[in-house]
């Protein structure tokens, strides 16, 4: 057993795409061992922008021997009438390197088949790996991988050195005019030269002494500690960043976290667009008071030794003057328009080729905005309105266009600034809200309305256009958004469905009411499946979900209650018998439409009894009984279908006879569709 270590040296690779890289490349070599036969024990991962890595504890010398079945022709293509071995025959015994007697008849599901045993003798591990890594390595391809040069080799960026060692000893192979071997590189200034590694097992301590921190989770610790000890000397907290500290730690290789400043003239500019400006542009840590104030200073992580601090200290200021600068010019020139200026300005911006402007796209939201207020609170119709009219506005001014993360919340800015009420600029920033999975949702019921029309609207242009989502691909995030609206509708108890919601979105871009049915039923279905993920993860059963969602959608809240109301039904011991009873009318009445019971043609003791106790359900339904009153109807619809023949000769009495049945299926169906229940 020997450790095994690949190392692949490049050029800087962005550092969005390391951790992807450094997962292909392991799962790859994981895949090869695997497929090999060899055996190997932990693994390691190392990473920096000029290196991916990984260290295999005890790995086998030898592949493991294999036994290998295979298949080969037909027996009545492999031999002749005579029993003599054809061609086909005698090709697939030499493609094996065996004789043509060791060969053997089997019975398979498609009749008789050649087949033979053939033993592999395992090869050095060294062997395998020297023929198999250059075709891994070259297989590494993300979306921005590259070519350089006049070779064929593609990859993240220009490689400049593999390190490929079994033990002590190099795995011989070259790629393109790069040859395998036993040499790394530490920092590139402040340990530019080859370094020798002698064995797997010194990799990261070699390049410790060389500057190179190659454990990511030791670099991100460095990170942390020294922005920590910045913390306790300045006397301030850095903004807590996940994000930017992974995206951070795989930009450096030497990390030192120092302090800067900036001219607190820039403190008059929005929190969040200082905070932008540092962590989207320059990578920098922003950094605020005790009290929460921002304070003009920075954290930047240098690439350096703390000799350098100074000197990286006045060129990170510099820089971010500039940018700063910059912010500044825009912020300045924005607020010489008025919002309504910008709102004219979104007519020369298109929103989708074929549904015209980000204007004509606000006109929808403002329409749509308008009938949800009517409907959830007739007294926010005026300011949702409002909010609607101005919430794209900003996306045409010149912050934005620089900084377009900010979208809404410069809206808002700008809004108060030009006196719009304070819950109508609100909205203007929570409109986009929830952006993510766990994200916030608007916490004002202006934001809320304009929040879902923004969305439907969305969701209902895409769909009109045929451009939905399918597979993995979803180009303009409508799972997303349709997930968010969800979450909305599921936190606020409000009186409308999504049917109505849907219709609603529909109609500023589809007049035929029956072209726009059809487009519903398909966007209804869209947010069934995003709602019946949501109900799963929340630990409701497949079969209860999808019972709930396939009757008459009132509204989330509904929903949520039918699930958990039948949950508990299925819980009791007298739910089997009915579930059977209701199953039974389900499956006679597939494919009927009955009317209405006629109660003079009700004639056997059954059909009273059991349109006497249908009567009894309905009225105990709507008291606290609830849907525990549904058990009541097992015994007499199972005596009805026991005593009666249902398909009578006589049509109206057959009729009749569907009809109460029909009156029960609606009471099953108050609740969910038992017909998809699993008992």
């Amino acid at each position: 057993m020997k450790p095994l270590l690949i190392e692949i040296g490049s050029e800087e690779i962005p550092a969005r795409f390391i951790s992807r890289g450094l997962a292909l490349l392991r799962g790859d070599l994981v895949q090869l061992l695997e497929k090999s036969s060899i055996t190997y024990g932990n693994i390691s991962e190392y990473s920096t922008p000029r290196r991916l890595a990984i260290l295999i504890d005890n790995v086998a010398e030898l592949q493991n021997d294999r036994t290998i079945e295979s298949l080969g022709p037909p027996k009545k293509s492999a031999y002749d009438a005579n029993g003599n071995p054809t061609k086909a025959a005698l090709g697939f015994a030499k493609s094996l390197n065996i004789g043509v007697e060791d060969l053997r008849i089997i019975n398979t599901e498609r009749g008789e088949y050649v087949s033979a045993t053939v033993t592999e003798i395992g090869r050095p591990t060294a062997d395998v790996l020297s023929e198999s890594l250059p075709k891994l390595i070259s297989s590494l391809q993300l979306p921005k991988s590259m070519r350089w040069g006049d070779s064929s080799l593609k990859y993240f960026r220009p490689i400049q050195w593999i390190l490929a060692l079994l033990g002590s000893e190099v795995i011989p192979f070259a790629l393109d005019s790069i040859k395998s071997g036993n040499i790394s590189y530490g920092h590139r200034f402040l340990s530019p030269a080859a370094l020798k590694i002698d064995s797997p097992s010194s990799y990261s301590s070699s390049l410790k002494q060389n500057h190179v921190y190659a454990d990511t989770d030791k670099r991100k610790d460095l990170i942390s500690e020294g922005i920590q000890a910045i913390e306790a000397s300045a006397d301030c907290i850095v903004h807590k960043d996940a994000e930017l500290l992974d995206t951070v730690t795989n930009l450096v290789e030497y990390p030192t976290a120092v302090l800067g400043n900036f001219d607190t003239k820039f403190l008059d500019l929005p929190r969040e667009l200082l905070i932008t400006v540092m962590r989207t542009h320059q990578k920098y840590f922003s950094v605020e008071d005790r009290a929460g104030n921002m304070k003009s200073s920075f954290i930047v992580i240098s690439n350096m030794n703390k000799e350098v601090n100074d000197t990286v200290r006045r060129g990170a200021e510099r820089v971010l003057r500039a940018r700063l600068e910059d912010a500044r010019f825009y912020y300045t020139e924005d607020q010489k328009c008025s919002m309504h200026d910008y709102m004219e300005g979104l007519k020369k911006v298109t929103f989708q080729e074929k549904l015209g402007s980000l204007y004509e796209k606000t006109e929808r939201v403002c329409a749509l905005s308008s009938v949800i207020a009517e409907m959830i609170n007739p007294d926010l119709k005026d300011k949702s309105l409002r909010a609607s009219m101005l919430c794209k506005a900003d996306l045409v001014t010149g912050v934005v266009g620089e900084f377009p993360e900010l979208q809404g919340y410069m809206g808002m800015i700008y809004a108060g600034k030009s006196g719009e009420d304070k819950a109508i600029a609100s909205a203007i920033y929570e409109h986009y809200l929830p952006r993510f999975a766990g994200d916030s949702l608007p916490s004002g019921e202006i934001g809320t309305i304009v929040s879902m029309s923004d969305k439907f609207d969305n969701i209902a242009s895409f769909f009109y256009l045929g451009m939905i989502p399918s597979g993995s691909e979803d180009p303009f995030a409508l799972r997303r958004q349709a997930a968010g609206i969800l979450n909305i509708l599921q936190s606020n108890d409000y009186a409308v469905t999504l049917n109505w919601l849907i219709d609603k979105s529909l109609i500023k871009l589809e007049p035929s009411e029956p072209k726009r049915a059809v487009l519903a039923d398909m966007i209804l279905q869209f947010f069934n499946q995003r709602l019946e993920g949501i109900l799963l993860s929340q630990g409701h059963s497949h079969d209860v979900i999808n019972a709930a969602l396939s009757v008459t959608v009132l509204n989330l809240t509904d929903i949520q209650k039918r699930i958990q109301a039948l949950s508990a039904l299925k819980k009791e011991p007298g739910f089997p018998a009915l579930l059977t009873a209701a199953k039974r009318v389900y499956n006679i009445l597939a494919k009927v439409r009955p009317g209405d019971v006629k109660e003079n043609l009700l004639s056997e003791p059954s059909e009273t009894e059991l349109y006497g106790v249908i009567g009894k359900v309905r009225a105990d339904m709507m008291t606290a009984t609830g849907f525990d009153a549904l058990f009541k109807l097992e015994k007499p619809v199972n005596t009805f279908f026991d005593s009666v023949l249902v398909m009578d000769k006589d049509p109206h009495i057959r009729e009749n006879r569907l009809a109460l049945l029909n009156t029960v299926k609606e009471l099953f169906n108050s609740l969910a569709d038992f017909s998809k229940v699993i008992e």
